[in-house]
């Protein structure tokens, strides 16, 4: 965490918004800020269906506005959800999130790297989807 810190402080950004042109040192700050040009918000409310571009912000919505006490243990995951930067499908499975990407969003690149860190027959099914081999 203070490795993450410091590059903050450095004033080469390696990451820049194509919106805004701000620049970022890390990929998850740079998406966090995309999210409130794109208006993507995928973390809502289950009392008041008011929705946030990030978990914590809800946590902190849930805590102050509802009482809810989000109760974690030291260094507890919570359940990762999966969220369509270019459309805003959010779904808490990665083989159904990938098959969404793969379906309405051939061309993106994270669709790409995980096909290709599983492999030349998961490749295969970026060109030629399901049903198409016998």
């Amino acid at each position: 965490m203070l490795t993450r810190h410091l590059k903050c402080h450095s004033s080469i950004k390696k990451h820049v918004c194509q919106y805004c042109g701000k620049g970022f040192n890390d990929t998850f700050d740079l998406k966090r800020h995309t999210r409130t040009h794109t208006g993507i918000w995928p973390y809502r409310c289950h009392i008041c269906v008011k929705a946030f571009t990030q978990r914590c912000s809800l946590e902190s919505h849930l805590r102050k506005i509802h009482g809810l006490q989000q109760n974690y243990a030291y260094r507890e995951r919570r359940a990762k959800l999966f969220v369509c930067e270019e459309c805003g499908f959010t779904c808490a499975a990665g083989e159904e999130y990938y098959g969404h990407v793969r379906q309405l969003h051939p061309s993106n690149v994270l669709l790409h790297k995980y096909l290709r860190k599983q492999g030349p027959a998961s490749l295969r099914l970026l060109f030629y989807p399901r049903g198409y081999y016998a």
